[in-house]
């Protein structure tokens, strides 16, 4: 009897290439999405880190505590702006994915809490929390995926 690999990552070389040719243009559309997906990532998290006092102020704003805030500040600016050159290029995608599954997760329920919203905002908190959850739902799928058939990890297991 055969048993499966413990590790089927290291079987993505052909799991990349089969979900990849499903459809026409799937490697592409593959890369496409982890271009822009990770390219936001990386450009909100640059944002944040050349004003890391105004992302500190606006934590302590959304109830962390001041002793703290500085220090999450860089630690999220850092994930994000990292985890998303990480998705671009396809680098590390799975490890990147889950930093930033958790960073996503985080920052809906610190900066997007639509049940503690006035009347007037509760619509648009709530239409942000859904969306930080839907982009944690694309992240869970480059996380089991990889990074798709053009990617430094496909590159990397193919040397």
């Amino acid at each position: 009897m055969t048993s499966a690999h413990a590790d089927w990552s290291e079987n993505r070389d052909y799991v990349s290439p089969a979900l990849a040719f499903r459809v026409p243009a799937g490697g592409a559309a593959w890369l496409l999405g982890r271009v822009v997906l990770g390219g936001l990532f990386f450009i909100s998290g640059a944002q944040k880190l050349m004003g890391i006092d105004q992302f500190a102020a606006s934590l302590m704003q959304n109830g962390i505590p001041e002793q703290f805030a500085p220090m999450l500040a860089w630690l999220g600016a850092g994930v994000e702006t990292i985890g998303g050159l990480l998705i671009v290029l396809g680098l590390a995608t799975s490890w990147a994915s889950l930093f930033l599954i958790a960073f996503t997760i985080i920052a809906a329920f610190i900066a997007h809490r639509f049940w503690e919203a006035a009347p007037d905002m509760r619509m648009m908190q709530t239409a942000h929390f859904e969306k930080n959850m839907m982009i944690a739902a694309a992240f869970c799928l480059l996380y089991v995926a990889g990074g798709g058939p053009y990617s430094i990890d496909r590159w990397r297991r193919l040397r």
